[in-house]
């Protein structure tokens, strides 16, 4: 039989942190998985001989790609469950994330993932008190959300189990775009095929640290250039009207004036891009200076 769920854990030379976020999965309550690590070319075998130490772990080893992208797609290749998780190498599962999600999409078919938000912890994995991707209410991240995600907000990369028939259809994470904001790009993707549901409880603990990838701002600044080609596609496949086009587009265009603090240069280039009449957007200026004077 083949197991129900596959949590795929992309790591990089970092087997420290590695240990404590196995045995947040070995020690889940819902018990039905296979885990699958795969290595992104550490310079070591430190996480190879972690992973002999469990009886239950697959590992592979892949030239260095430079970020989880990679890895993610060739765990997934590798997998067999009905249901798919991604786990970072430094984050940490409550002990009952998985019954609870797999419980929850049993029980509601027409939704194709679940997910929630993280508790912050240290470097330590001391509990830091903040919390991130909790919205200020549930319904924002619950049901159809395409109109309220892009240019908005993203799901947290250790919080959702998917449905693998879902991976399929939507396809792999995109490895021609920068690692750090793949995940929004694949997120986003999957919001114009299925239903989101939204838990409103922390079953995941994210850690925090000098070494984590999404604390770099830069590669960001590209992201709504790739969103735009997410709706030209949607609108090319009649799957959302000409009018809810040019509500997401205003919503990406509004997100790229947001990146002005990052960098003014590509903001203003890519805002060319996204729309070349951007500049009669009032709401748009007024974003841009709200930004630079604050």
């Amino acid at each position: 039989m083949n197991p129900l769920v596959s949590i795929i854990i992309p790591t990089y030379n970092r087997a420290d942190y590695l240990k404590y976020t196995i045995d947040s999965v070995i020690n889940q309550t819902y018990t039905n998985t296979e885990i699958i690590v795969v290595d992104d070319g550490s310079p070591n075998d430190d996480s190879k001989e972690l992973c002999r130490q469990y009886s239950n772990i697959k590992y592979f080893k892949i030239e260095n790609s430079g970020g989880p992208v990679k890895p993610r797609n060739y765990g997934f290749q590798k997998s067999k469950g009905d249901y798919i998780a991604f786990l970072d190498d430094d984050d940490l599962w409550l002990p009952n994330k998985l019954e609870e999600q797999v419980e929850i999409l049993k029980q509601n078919p027409e939704f194709g993932l679940v997910h929630c938000y993280c508790n912050v912890i240290d470097e330590m994995g001391n509990i830091t008190g903040k919390s991130v991707g909790r919205p200020g209410s549930p319904e924002v991240k619950h049901g159809d959300v395409k109109l309220k995600m892009i240019g908005n907000w993203t799901l947290m990369m250790p919080t959702p189990l998917v449905r693998r028939s879902l991976v399929q259809e939507v396809g792999s994470f995109n490895e021609n775009m920068p690692q750090t904001a793949a995940d929004v790009e694949y997120w986003t993707r999957c919001s114009f095929v299925t239903k989101f549901y939204y838990q409103d409880l922390p079953l995941v603990r994210y850690r925090k640290h000098i070494n984590n990838m999404s604390g770099d701002k830069k590669p960001y600044v590209d992201v709504p250039l790739y969103l735009k080609q997410i709706i030209d596609n949607e609108i090319k496949k009649e799957r959302i009207s000409k009018t809810e086009y040019k509500i997401l587009l205003n919503n990406i265009c509004i997100s790229q004036a947001k990146q002005i603090t990052v960098s003014r240069l590509k903001t203003f280039s890519n805002l060319y891009k996204l729309n070349p009449f951007w500049m009669i957007n009032l709401r748009l200026l007024k974003v841009i200076v709200k930004r630079i004077v604050a």
